[in-house]
């Protein structure tokens, strides 16, 4: 017998459970910030928030700024990012389900200004700095993520060091007295001894980069081509200043035979290095944008020169005094 369409099969559900089901869900409410600020970190400004609920929250583009993780090319935007980032297969095995969860969920909150936007629990970033230590520690890292890897224990670093002095100054009381903002004054001093102690100059992924734009084969320090440095002095050191600080370190530079007395980082003031190494972190920047040199120079046209202050060389105060 052909089966009549018109017969109701029977529900198994009471009558208030096939209301509910029937009923429209509830929208989950947007939690929102009652406190906001900015966490600056060396030169980074990373928006930073406290919920309702007492949760610490990084703006998701201060997540992805903070691990050096906006260079290149991709298109893809800050929670894409950093969701593709902790899947790669250099990371995924040192990366828990939580961690992969949340970073594929961020979190959906109201700025104190009543904005919409995105964001991950502060402690995401001392999570993924960890499995990202975990890899280089596991030699599973990729020569493109040894920066990332370098920022992270960084990060670890003078997370420690603050969270020790948190503990003491809670526990004595002294936090009452202590300045709003004193934490967050320690934590960038920790992370710039940090970067003083263990980023170079000019990192090997800065002539990693180099090697790849002009399509050479890797090299060293002792088999780099000259053109190399023609490059660094035209990117690197002729736009600080407008070419000025250059100009006065070739006058303290050259001997009366024409000869380099040193390399000219070597001249700088911690005050000038910091800005140098700000300075080629830029241009790094860039050279990850591009595919070969010709591009590179393109696009480095359009970038303005950076100013800084003057006087980053000890020899230099000197003779303008």
């Amino acid at each position: 017998m052909a089966k009549n369409d018109q017969i109701i099969e029977p529900i198994n559900a009471n009558f208030d459970d096939v209301a509910k089901a029937m009923m429209p869900k509830a929208e989950t409410p947007v939690p929102s910030a009652r406190y906001g600020g900015i966490l600056a970190i060396g030169d980074l400004q990373i928006p930073c928030y406290v919920l309702e609920d007492g949760t610490r929250v990084i703006h998701q583009r201060g997540m992805v700024n903070a691990l050096g993780m906006s260079r290149g090319g991709s298109s893809r935007g800050g929670g894409d990012r950093l969701a593709y980032f902790v899947a790669q297969k250099t990371l995924s095995p040192f990366v828990s389900s939580d961690l992969e969860a949340v970073t594929k969920e961020p979190l959906l909150f109201k700025t104190d200004r009543g904005a919409s936007a995105y964001g991950y629990d502060a402690t995401v970033l001392a999570d993924i700095c960890e499995a990202v230590l975990e890899a280089r520690k596991q030699g599973a890292l990729s020569k493109q993520q040894t920066h990332i890897a370098d920022k992270a224990e960084i990060f670890i670093r003078a997370f420690a060091r603050v969270g020790i002095v948190a503990l003491v100054d809670e526990a004595t009381g002294f936090q009452k007295d202590r300045g709003h903002d004193a934490l967050r004054l320690l934590l960038e001093q920790y992370i710039a001894d940090g970067l003083q102690k263990w980023i170079h100059t000019f990192p090997d992924s800065f002539f990693a980069e180099l090697d790849r734009l002009y399509d050479n084969a890797p090299t060293t320090s002792r088999s780099r081509p000259q053109y190399y440095g023609k490059f660094i002095n035209k990117y690197v050191y002729d736009p600080i200043e407008h070419g000025y600080v250059k100009a006065e370190l070739d006058k303290l530079n050259i001997t009366d035979e024409g000869k380099r007395r040193a390399r000219f980082h070597q001249w700088l003031t911690d005050e000038g290095r910091t800005i140098l190494t700000r300075q080629i972190g830029k241009v790094e920047g860039i050279m990850e944008m591009c595919d070969d040199i010709e591009q590179f120079k393109e696009v480095a046209k359009r970038r303005k020169a950076v100013t800084v202050a003057p006087y980053l060389f000890d020899e230099m105060n000197r003779i303008i005094d």
